[in-house]
């Protein structure tokens, strides 16, 4: 089994709030979720208003299928324009490490 993650640090848009922010943040979060499966929250930044880090992880049979998960989350989070991603950390892991 190999277990993959991935962490977007996102610069978010016309936002001057919190409140705003979790109008950002929630709808992304939750559409990862709901498109790949897997666990994502919001895991820093989080008493910055226009600042997100968003985090990943997943399970998977090879290395292979888990990078190509995150390489699809990493385009569907760099194409949306409410914020601009700063960067993408990623790494893997197998169980038998």
């Amino acid at each position: 089994m190999w277990i993959g993650w991935i962490e977007f640090d996102l610069l978010l848009g016309d936002v001057h709030s919190l409140k705003e922010k979790r109008a950002v943040v929630r709808p992304l979060v939750a559409e990862l979720r709901r498109r790949f499966q897997f666990s994502a929250a919001e895991v820093g930044h989080l008493d910055l208003h226009r600042r997100a880090l968003i985090g990943i992880g997943c399970v998977g049979p090879d290395h292979g299928h888990l990078t190509e998960v995150l390489d699809s989350a990493e385009v569907l989070v760099a194409g949306r324009g409410e914020f601009e991603l700063l960067s993408a950390h990623r790494g893997f892991s197998r169980s038998d490490d």
